[in-house]
């Protein structure tokens, strides 16, 4: 109950329409109850004494109710739409506000096609169970409860025949219902997975062509379109049910009042319009005891849904701003005191353990380490997408938890590793970076980010249509379009995760220069390449969630092993098939000259105690 009034709370201002609604039925249905009565009168009187006067009177107030019956269920109709849909609307809307209020532990809890079924499907569910069965989850009560009171009030005797079947359609509806109740769960359940293989499929759809699995994805649409189809079918076959138990319990009542009556009328103890006026009743309560069931049927339905949209809106936010929240960020310095980190409390292994770093302000950072070595994880905790496990997180000099969260990650700009573009201009997507940045802004922050180079070429320039999630540019051109975003936030810290990957050597290098013009602004740098952080102020050799090493690129190449076999081993893929000829420091105080592969791979020597150090990058 507590979830369907949370749910029924974001009606809003249509909950006026709603309440109109149900005045709207109550009365159409007082109007239909009248009809009987009249009706019967027009037999045992009008008829029986042949006044046609009395009839026509009858008659006439019969018409009137019948079209004031009709104009309240119009104007029913209006209302419980604009009362359905409104709601609809406003749990579309809550469903997708909060969402935005996730951090990303709480998008860990939910498949994101689970998440596309429950702000669609789950609400049409609920939308349509309000629109079908407003009426008559107020007209089968109202009619229940005024046709057991009229059927008393003409005949007390037949009305107890029709008492005596009411309790077995009443057993019936409940046993149905409680069959039927926890296959719509399942039923929901198979749609998220149907949604799940769709946008797997079109968000992939160049892959599945690339590898010609245009087949197995057919094969594997089907295997779940079919499941859907089973569990729909053996939902729904249950739930029909109830139609033939109704209608049978109604045609038993009905031959019952049919036989007793007509004893009666023999025996005089029952006119003929009272007996026409109680079936009419008896069919109203049985008509209403069968709107009642559906109404059972599609609330059993929509409550499933009700639970999963509840879940969305309940999912507590595990991130959020605390009271007297900082504003400002001093600088762009940033600490780690001891930090570790998992994603999940009850999970068995940190993924950062023990991490304590110290970034002053200004400086630039590079951030090394094998696959897995917890480098994302590792700067994902400075915009405070995930809080640390233990330890703290300084930015500025004070508690990320101290800040309001919108502040500190305007302070923060991170490319993240996977690049992501909105549908829309290049104009429209950089200006995410910053809502008001003129037109010379964006040209700057293209000119740093090297997206010049390509803008002059596309068809508009910064009017050009990306498409959407950027298809029309490539790789590489996506990375510089999210770093000149980044940039326009004119940020005190700036991360790049990996964000130079698709990007020529050249090019990153004239992007690390122009970087480097930045001035009161701190870089973080995650890379593949020693080439893309050799030059930074210290750099910080991650491995397996630990902090291995920091230092400068001569002083790891003297003390870190790690860093020596990832330098080392990307020097020799530099080196190709081709001949090269490159200087390097042997041990002690010679010097080799390596003109291949295999003559570098023995003269590239391990730095030994003495401090010799391989010359910084080489020549090539």
């Amino acid at each position: 109950m507590h979830e369907i009034g949370r749910i029924v709370s974001y009606l809003g201002h249509y909950r006026k329409d709603a309440i109109l609604g149900m005045l709207l039925v109550v009365i159409e249905s007082a109007f239909e109850m009248v009809i009987p009565i009249l009706m019967a009168d027009i037999i045992d009187v009008g008829v029986a004494r042949r006044d046609l006067a009395y009839i026509t009177r009858q008659g006439m107030l019969m018409g009137v109710c019948a079209i004031l019956a009709l104009i309240t269920g119009l104007l029913y109709a209006r209302y419980a739409a604009r009362a359905s849909y409104g709601l609809g609307a406003h749990l579309r809307a809550a469903e997708y506000e909060r969402v935005q209020e996730y951090s990303f532990a709480n998008l860990d809890h939910f498949e994101t096609s689970s998440l596309i079924t429950r702000m669609t499907t789950d609400v049409t569910v609920i939308q349509n169970a309000l629109n079908a069965g407003f009426r008559p989850m107020v007209r089968g009560p109202v009619m229940l409860v005024i046709g057991f009171a009229l059927a008393f009030y003409l005949n007390a005797e037949l009305a107890l025949v029709f008492c005596a079947v009411v309790p077995v359609m009443v057993i019936a509806i409940v046993l149905i219902v409680r069959r039927v109740s926890p296959l719509y769960s399942v039923l929901q359940a198979t749609v998220d997975k149907l949604n799940d293989v769709v946008q797997e499929m079109l968000t992939a759809v160049r892959a599945v062509k690339a590898y010609v699995r245009g087949d197995y994805e057919c094969e594997e649409f089907r295997r779940v379109n079919e499941g859907l189809a089973a569990t729909s079918e053996r939902t729904f076959r249950l739930a029909v049910f109830n139609m033939p138990v109704l209608y049978v319990s109604m045609y038993t009542a009905t031959t019952l009042i049919m036989w007793f009556g007509g004893q009666m009328i023999l025996g005089g103890t029952l006119a003929v319009g009272e007996l026409t006026g109680f079936l009419s009743y008896v069919l109203q309560i049985l008509n209403s005891l069968i709107m009642i069931s559906n109404v059972f049927l599609l609330l059993t339905r929509s409550l499933a849904s009700v639970h999963r949209i509840s879940e969305v809106l309940d999912e507590k936010i595990d991130l959020t701003s605390p009271e007297d929240a900082l504003e400002t960020v001093a600088d762009g310095s940033v600490r780690f005191e001891d930090v570790s980190f998992k994603y999940r409390a009850d999970a068995a292994e940190y993924v950062l353990e023990h991490i304590s770093l110290n970034i002053p302000a200004g400086t630039t950072v590079g951030i090394l380490g094998g696959t897995g070595s917890g480098k994302t994880t590792l700067v994902q905790l400075i915009p405070r997408l995930y809080d640390a496990s233990a330890g703290r997180v300084l930015v500025g000099g004070q508690d990320v938890r101290a800040y309001d969260v919108a502040a500190l990650r305007d302070a923060v700009a991170i490319v993240l590793q996977k690049n992501v573009l909105f549908s829309g201009t290049v104009r429209e997507n950089l200006r995410w970076g910053n809502p008001k940045a003129t037109d010379e802004e964006l040209l700057e922050a293209c000119r740093r980010a090297r997206v010049d180079e390509f803008l002059d070429r596309l068809p508009g320039g910064l009017d050009y249509d990306l498409g959407q999630g950027g298809v029309n540019v490539s790789g590489g051109q996506k990375q510089r379009l999210c770093i000149a975003r980044a940039l326009l936030k004119h940020p005190k810290v700036v991360i790049f995760d990996d964000s130079t990957s698709a990007v020529d050597m050249a090019t990153d290098a004239q992007i690390r220069a122009a970087l480097a013009e930045l001035t009161g602004v701190t870089k973080i740098i995650i890379a593949q390449r020693v080439n893309s952080v050799e030059d930074a102020d210290q750099i910080v050799v991650l491995d397996d969630g630990r902090v291995d090493a920091v230092g400068t690129h001569d002083e790891l190449l003297a003390t870190c092993e790690i860093y020596r076999e990832i330098y080392t081993s990307q020097q020799y893929a530099a080196l190709g098939d081709g001949v090269v000829s490159r200087t390097v420091a042997a041990s002690g105080d010679g010097v080799d000259s390596c003109t291949s592969v295999a003559a570098c791979s023995q003269a590239v020597p391990v730095p030994v105690a003495s401090g010799a150090v391989p010359a910084k990058g080489g020549e090539r």
